[in-house]
């Protein structure tokens, strides 16, 4: 089906500084990761030979709505995480392309938001039984008390960012100093919210889904920590260690199938990832990260809608191991948002 699609106009929306170039050639490594994402979504579905339009948006609307009304898109590829420089917006992005009537790709309005408050999303999730860290949030310019039932050490992370952003070796804290000096860098640099979670040693794990109403669970992968590690390290999705490719490089850190899982666990991680992602109402495609306790119980961690897709991240690369090329898989996603267009389903 996805071999044969017809020819499509779309318009894929990104921020304006990762507009990629028409070829990667004399680019270094960290320079191409920067835009990989947006480089490989655009040449892959030129290549398929649809009409393909990429659209810098960050400060203001009315470019994205002059685009529609002169491209005419069947579908917009939505590559944006944030708008307005904060990624709290981009809830809006997919309300105002469902306002325009435009099939988008991707996650519906509601589903970012319920997906992106970490506390929200586990306190949902924990009602459909399925395990989540014990976890505290801390508003800003409030007193930092600890409740007596939340026991150390604690990760701490800002409450509704994402990709691993402010998260370093510092974020594991094993006294309730640390834990206030943390609190207070997460106000202060991020400018946002904290959330102190339980600190579940052990593996990391994620799970791509995909779908509207049929579910396709994609294997379970692991991020290998690689040489990370030692007396004064944790084997933890730092910052550097999801983004930066020198270091990932010189500490061995990879991504990969997750191997030596009991089938059992595997099932079990699978079937919660499905349930996770209808507690929170995704659609589209999302990636479910867990950890994997030594005692056998995955605790949920977070979900990410719309997750990377560039070819060798590990949404992409699972999808490649379950038998789904690159290119189809990227008309997979095209489908369910023109499919979810067409049923007149808004979530929003």
């Amino acid at each position: 089906m996805d071999r044969a699609m017809r020819r499509l106009r779309i318009l894929v929306l990104m921020h304006p500084d990762f507009l990629p170039p028409d070829s990667s050639d004399g680019y270094t490594a960290q320079e191409i990761n920067n835009w990989k994402t947006e480089y490989d979504v655009v040449s892959t579905l030129r290549a398929a030979g649809h009409e393909v339009r990429p659209l810098g948006a960050q400060e203001e609307i009315r470019p994205v709505r002059e685009a529609i009304e002169e491209f005419k898109p069947h579908v917009v590829f939505t590559l944006l995480e944030e708008f307005h420089y904060n990624v709290a917006y981009d809830q809006h992005i997919a309300s105002y392309l469902e306002l325009m009537k435009v099939p988008y790709t991707g996650c519906n309005p509601r589903g970012l938001i319920l997906a992106r408050g970490k506390d929200l999303s586990k306190t949902l999730v924990h009602h459909r039984r399925i395990a989540a860290p014990a976890f505290a949030v801390f508003p800003m310019r409030r007193k930092v008390k600890r409740p007596k039932n939340l026991a150390l050490p604690l990760i701490v992370k800002a409450l509704n960012m994402d990709g691993s952003f402010g998260i370093s070796q510092a974020s594991i804290v094993d006294t309730d100093e640390k834990l206030a000096e943390r609190v207070a860098f997460i106000h202060e640099r991020v400018e946002t919210a904290a959330i102190a979670e339980q600190f579940i040693e052990g593996r990391e794990l994620y799970v791509g889904v995909l779908g509207n109403n049929r579910l396709r669970v994609l294997p379970v992968w692991e991020l290998k920590f690689g040489s990370m590690g030692g007396r004064r390290s944790r084997h933890i999705a730092t910052e550097k260690a999801k983004h930066d490719t020198d270091y990932q490089e010189r500490l061995g850190i990879v991504d990969g199938p997750a191997k030596d899982l009991a089938p059992e666990v595997t099932a079990r991680i699978q079937r919660a990832a499905k349930r996770i992602y209808r507690a929170l109402g995704l659609d589209g495609y999302a990636r479910i990260d867990f950890r994997l306790a030594a005692d056998g119980t995955p605790y949920f961690i977070e979900a990410n809608p719309n997750p990377e897709i560039a070819k060798s991240q590990e949404f992409a690369t699972a999808a490649q191991h379950d038998g789904l090329k690159y290119r189809d898989l990227l008309h997979r996603i095209l489908t369910l948002g023109i499919s979810r267009a067409k049923a007149g389903v808004s979530l929003g």
